[in-house]
C-alpha cells in the first residue's frame, strides 16, 4: 500500500470518527433535562417553525440545483464540462445542506435543555449549550474531509485510472480531471451556503429587526416577551440563520480552502502527496479539537472574562496540537525539502489566532472600543451609529495586515518568485492551516445561537431571574465567539480566493499548453490590461451590489414584520394584559416568504455574473474580477461583521445595567444601533466571504466555455 493511499484511508477513518463523535454527543444532549411543560411547548413551537422554513428553503434551492445540473450536463455532453461535474455540484450542495439541517435539529433540541441547565448553574448551561455546538463543529469538519477523500478515491484510482482508450492515465491529465470535478464540489456547496446565509439571515434579521424596534422600543416590553407578535419568528430565526446558515458557510469555507489547496498541488511539483497534504492537515485538526472539548470549563460565577478564557484555552489547545502534529506529518509527506510548507502552515494558524483577537478586541464588551460605543449612546442613536460605522471600518485594518503579512512569509517559505507556484501552494495551505480547528472554533461559535434561544425560553416561560441573567452571559459571549468565526471565515475566504485565482491561471496554462504554466500568463494579468481593469472594477462592484440586494431584501421582510406587529398590538385585544395570545405563525410565515423571494437572485447574480464576465472579457477580465472581489470583499465584510458584532454588544453592554440599564434613553439608541448592525453582521457581511469563493470556483468549473467563446478576442481579432 502506497503512502498517498494510506493517507487517505487514514483521512477517511478520522472523518468516521467525527461523525461518530457528533453523533455520541447529540444523543448525549438528549439525555439532558427539558425543562417544564412550557418551556418544552415553547421549544416545539421553534423548532416546527424552523422545519417549515428549512422544507421551503430547500424545496426552493432542489429546483434551482435541478436545473444547474440540466445545465451543467448539456454542457459535459458537448465536451464543456468534465463530464463528472454536475453529479459533483449536487453532491457539494447535498452535504452542505446537511450539515446545517443537522445543525439546526440539534440546536432546536438544545434550546430548553440549556435553560434548564442555567436553572442549576452557569457551568451546567455552558456544558448544554457547548455540546450542541459539537454536535455542529465535528459533523461539519468530519463530513467535509471524509467526502472530499471520498471523491478523491472514486477519481484517482477507479475513474480516471486509464484513458479511454485503456492505457494509463498520465499524473497531469489525471489532476487536471480530479481538480476539474471536485471544484464543481465546492461550487456546489458554496451555492447551498450561499442559499442558507442569505435565506436565513434574512429570515433571522427581518425577525429581530422587526420584535426589537416594536416590541422594546415602541411598546417597551422586555425582549422574548411573550407578548410581542414576532418573539417565535426571532427565535426561529436564531435556528435558521446562526446555525443552519453557519453550518452552511463554514462547510463551504473549509472545503474551498482544502480545494484550493489541493488544486495546486502537482503544478507546486509536489504530486499527488502535495494534492493529499491539506486534507491529512484538516484530519489532524479534527483530532486536536477533540482534544481541545475537553479544556472547556468554567467556576460557577464566573465573570465574561472567564468565560471568554475558557473557550479560548479549549481552542489554543487545539492550534497548538495542529502545531506540533504538522511537522512530522509535512516531513513525511514532503520531505525534508518541504520546510517551508510546515511554516506556511504556522503562518496561517498564527493568523487565524491573531485574526481572532483583533476581532476580539473590537467586538466584545470586555473591551475599550465596545465599551466607548455603548458610551455614544448616551448622546442618541446618531452619534452610535456613526461611531460604531467608524469602529467597522478600523477594525478590517489590523486583519487586512495580518493576512498581507502571513501570505507574504507563506509565499517567500514555500518557494517564492523562483518557484511560484509552490510558493502560492504554501499561501493555500496557510489557509488551510487558519481553518484547520475549524470543529472546535465552530463549536465555540454555533453554542451562542443555542445560548441566545435558552433566554428566550427563559423569559417566555417565566424563570427566575437568576436563570436569565446566566443565559444572558452566555449569549453576551456567544456574539463575541460569532464574530470571531465570521473572521476566520473571512480570512481563509481571501486565502482561498488567491489560491484559486492562480489554480484558474493554472487551468489556462493547461488548456492552451503552455510550456511555461502560470508566469507564461504573468503579462496577460498586467493591471494595464483593459479587461484585466475592467474585471477588477466588476469584481469589486459585485460586492456592494451583493451586499446591497441582500440588506434590502432585510429591510423588505423587517418592514412587512413592524406593519404585523403593530397591526396585532392594535386589533387583538388584551395582549398587552396577557390574556390574548398573539399569532405567531403570522410572524413565522412573513419571514420565510421573504426570505425566499431573495435566493433565486441572489444566486443567479453570483454564478451567472462570472461567466458574463468571462463571455464578455475573456480569461483576462475573470482574473481582474477576482481579483477586485478578493481585495474589496475582505474588508467590506470585515467592517460589517465587526461594527454589527459591536453594535450588539453595545447593547448588551447597556442592558447589564450600565448607562442607565434597560428602558433608558441609552437603551433605546443602543437597540437602533443593534438594529442596523443585525442585516451588517448575519446576513451581508457573511455572505460576501461566500460570494468571492463562490465566484472563483465557478470561473475556474466554465474556464472551457470561456475559453471557446468571448467577445474580447472575437473584438481583438477584429482589429
Amino acid at each position: 500500500m502506497g503512502l498517498e493511499l494510506s493517507l487517505i484511508l487514514m483521512v477517511l477513518f478520522v472523518g468516521a470518527l467525527s461523525l461518530v463523535f457528533a453523533f455520541l454527543q447529540g444523543r448525549r444532549l438528549m439525555t439532558f433535562d427539558e425543562g417544564n411543560s412550557k418551556m418544552k411547548e415553547i421549544s416545539q413551537a421553534i423548532r416546527t417553525g424552523a422545519n417549515a422554513f428549512f422544507k421551503r428553503q430547500y424545496t426552493g434551492a432542489g429546483i434551482f440545483f435541478g436545473i444547474m445540473f440540466l445545465l451543467m450536463g448539456v454542457l459535459a455532453i458537448l465536451g464543456l464540462l468534465n463530464p463528472f461535474a454536475p453529479f459533483a455540484f449536487i453532491t457539494g450542495g447535498l452535504f452542505s445542506g446537511l450539515s446545517g439541517f443537522i445543525g439546526m435539529r440539534i440546536a432546536t433540541h438544545a434550546n430548553s435543555r440549556t435553560a434548564q441547565a442555567s436553572s442549576k448553574s452557569l457551568n451546567s448551561g455552558l456544558r448544554v449549550a457547548f455540546t450542541s455546538g459539537s454536535v455542529m463543529g465535528f459533523t461539519v469538519a468530519g463530513v467535509v474531509v471524509f467526502d472530499i477523500a471520498v471523491w478523491y478515491l472514486l477519481l484517482r484510482f477507479v475513474f480516471f485510472a486509464h484513458m479511454a482508450d485503456g492505457t494509463p492515465a498520465g499524473d497531469a491529465e489525471m489532476i487536471s480531471a480530479i481538480t476539474s470535478a471536485m471544484l464543481t464540489f465546492g461550487m456546489g456547496s458554496s451555492t447551498q451556503a450561499l442559499f442558507a446565509r442569505v435565506g436565513g439571515g434574512i429570515f433571522t434579521k427581518a425577525a429581530d429587526v422587526g420584535a426589537d424596534l416594536v416590541g422594546k422600543v415602541e411598546a417597551g416590553i422586555p425582549e422574548d416577551d411573550p407578548r410581542n407578535p414576532a418573539v417565535i419568528a426571532d427565535n426561529v430565526g436564531d435556528n435558521v440563520g446562526d446555525i443552519g446558515g453557519l453550518g452552511a458557510d463554514l462547510f463551504e469555507s473549509l472545503v474551498a480552502t482544502i480545494l484550493a489547496s489541493m488544486a495546486l498541488g502537482v503544478a507546486a511539483g509536489h504530486g499527488f502527496n502535495g494534492v493529499v497534504l491539506p486534507l491529512v492537515i484538516a484530519a489532524a485538526g479534527i483530532v486536536a479539537s477533540f482534544i481541545g472539548t475537553f479544556f472547556v470549563q468554567v467556576k460557577e460565577d464566573a465573570s465574561q472574562k472567564a468565560l471568554l478564557s475558557a473557550l479560548r484555552r479549549g481552542v489554543n489547545v487545539a492550534a497548538v496540537l495542529v502545531l506540533i502534529a504538522a511537522l512530522p506529518i509535512i516531513l513525511l509527506v514532503l520531505g525534508k525539502e518541504s520546510l517551508g510548507v510546515y511554516f506556511a502552515v504556522v503562518s496561517g494558524l498564527a493568523a487565524g489566532v491573531a485574526v481572532g483577537f483583533t476581532t476580539e478586541y473590537y467586538t466584545s464588551d470586555t473591551y475599550k472600543p465596545t465599551k466607548d460605543l455603548a458610551d455614544s449612546a448616551t448622546s442618541g442613536s446618531g452619534p452610535l451609529i456613526i461611531n460604531g460605522l467608524a469602529l467597522g471600518m478600523l477594525s478590517a485594518v489590523a486583519p487586512v495586515l495580518i493576512i498581507g503579512v502571513s501570505v507574504i512569509v507563506s509565499f517567500i517559505l514555500s518557494g517564492g518568485m523562483s518557484n511560484f507556484e509552490s510558493g502560492i501552494y504554501g499561501v493555500a495551505i496557510s489557509g488551510v492551516g487558519m481553518l484547520a480547528t475549524i470543529a472546535i472554533t465552530l463549536t465555540t461559535d454555533a453554542y451562542g445561537p443555542v445560548a441566545d434561544n435558552a433566554g428566550g425560553i427563559a423569559e417566555m416561560a417565566g424563570l427566575p431571574e437568576e436563570v436569565r441573567k446566566r443565559t444572558d452571559a452566555l449569549d453576551s459571549l456567544g456574539n463575541t465567539t460569532a464574530a470571531t468565526g465570521k473572521g476566520f471565515a473571512i480570512g481563509s475566504a481571501s486565502l482561498a480566493a488567491l489560491a484559486m485565482i492562480v489554480a484558474y491561471a493554472d487551468e489556462i496554462s493547461q488548456r492552451l499548453d503552455l510550456e511555461n504554466g502560470v508566469t507564461e500568463l504573468m503579462e496577460h494579468f498586467s493591471i494595464m490590461n483593459p479587461p484585466v481593469l475592467i474585471g477588477l472594477f466588476i469584481g469589486a462592484a459585485m460586492t456592494f451590489l451583493f451586499s446591497a440586494m441582500t440588506m434590502q431584501a432585510v429591510g423588505k421582510a423587517a418592514q412587512n414584520i413592524v406593519v404585523e406587529v403593530r397591526r396585532q398590538f392594535r386589533e387583538i385585544k388584551g395582549i398587552m394584559d396577557g390574556t390574548g395570545k398573539p399569532d405567531y405563525a403570522a410572524c413565522v410565515d412573513l419571514c420565510t416568504r421573504g426570505a425566499q423571494k431573495s435566493l433565486i437572485p441572489s444566486a443567479i447574480v453570483a454564478i451567472g455574473v462570472p461567466i458574463a464576465c468571462g463571455l464578455l472579457l475573456g480569461y483576462q477580465g475573470v482574473v481582474g474580477m477576482l481579483a477586485g472581489g478578493m481585495s474589496a470583499g475582505l474588508v467590506l465584510a470585515l467592517m460589517m461583521a465587526n461594527a454589527g458584532g459591536a453594535w450588539d454588544n453595545a447593547k448588551k453592554y447597556i442592558e447589564a445595567g450600565n448607562h442607565g440599564g434597560k428602558g433608558s434613553e441609552a437603551h433605546k439608541a443602543a437597540v437602533v444601533g443593534d438594529t442596523v448592525g443585525d442585516p451588517l453582521k448575519d446576513t451581508s457581511g457573511p455572505s460576501v466571504d461566500i460570494l468571492i469563493k463562490l465566484m472563483s470556483m465557478v470561473s475556474i468549473v466554465f474556464v472551457g466555455l470561456v475559453l471557446k467563446f468571448n467577445l474580447w478576442e472575437w473584438v481583438v481579432g477584429l482589429f
